[in-house]
């Protein structure tokens, strides 16, 4: 029962068919984001994300790289403390194929190629920087896209490095 009720959320990671991950970011505008560069995962609320562990793993190796590309480091004694959460949510997508036939009979809508039905995931991932002195959250990541099952471990892993990538390309925010 409780792999059921995960089920939703391992997908959140898995390859979306024909779908780009969707990217938005909010911060703290007084924020001075030159001063953070040292990072540590906050355990205590990654451990409630409801996710399978080898998701969580993926998912925090891949913050781990794009932040240390853009020059933290990681430490006992953070400025940053890094946090992730997910949602999932079932979408479906309908479209008709119908032709109108002119001919013999005007009123005559001519052959219905079909209702054609699209069910997918769609799942959001957030990721959640919090000011480790004032317990602030001073900036926050958010990605979401359509996520299909294929059950290629690989795949999953592009995907995770991708919705990360997308996310992590807002950081820092760029204050106009």
């Amino acid at each position: 029962m409780k792999a059921i009720k995960f089920l939703p959320l391992v997908l959140l990671f898995l390859v979306a068919s024909c779908s780009s991950v969707k990217v938005t970011s909010d911060y703290d505008t007084s924020t001075d984001f030159s001063k953070y560069k040292t990072f540590a995962f906050y355990k205590k609320g990654i451990d409630k994300v409801e996710i399978s562990d080898l998701d969580k793993r993926r998912i925090l190796k891949a913050i781990e790289s794009e932040l240390l590309a853009k020059g933290f480091t990681k430490s006992e004694n953070p400025d940053i403390l890094v946090n992730i959460f997910t949602k999932a949510r079932q979408k479906v997508d309908v479209y008709s194929n119908n032709s109108m036939h002119i001919g013999w009979h005007p009123w005559y809508y001519g052959p219905n190629y079909g209702m054609h039905i699209s069910k997918y995931t769609e799942g959001t991932l957030f990721v959640d920087l919090i000011d480790a002195d004032k317990k602030e959250l001073v900036w926050q990541g958010i990605g979401s896209g359509g996520l299909t099952t294929s059950g290629d471990v690989a795949k999953k892993e592009a995907r995770i490095k991708e919705f990360l990538a997308e996310i992590m390309a807002k950081y820092p925010p760029t204050i106009e």
